[in-house]
């Protein structure tokens, strides 16, 4: 029988950040994201080898990158083409952010 589970179940109370790896192949990894107000580093810039799609599924966020802010709310999406800098500038204080995010590659 398959098991059956929600994206909005069993979310931790802790406000730290948490990545949690929902599928895994060699060549796409989905994740929930949950955030509490949390941002990245001061000064650091994710640059990473695959492409990212991200949907905003509660809460809302900013991400930065080099050349502008992207603000989104619930129900907002955007790729983010691999090599692509980009960072977390904020994330909600008054509700838990859910993201979730598809990395791939392409060949």
């Amino acid at each position: 029988m398959n098991k059956i589970e929600n994206i909005f179940s069993n979310l931790p109370k802790s406000t730290d950040e948490v990545i949690e790896i929902l599928v895994r192949s060699p060549n796409v990894r989905i994740e929930r994201i949950i955030s509490s107000g949390n941002t990245s580093p001061d000064s650091f810039w994710y640059d990473q080898n695959e492409n990212e799609w991200v949907i905003l599924l509660k809460g809302s966020a900013k991400i930065e990158f080099e050349d502008e802010m992207v603000h989104l709310k619930s129900g907002d999406y955007l790729l983010i083409p691999s090599h692509k800098k980009h960072r977390v500038a904020e994330t909600s204080r008054t509700e838990k952010t859910i993201w979730l995010a598809i990395f791939y590659q392409t060949k």
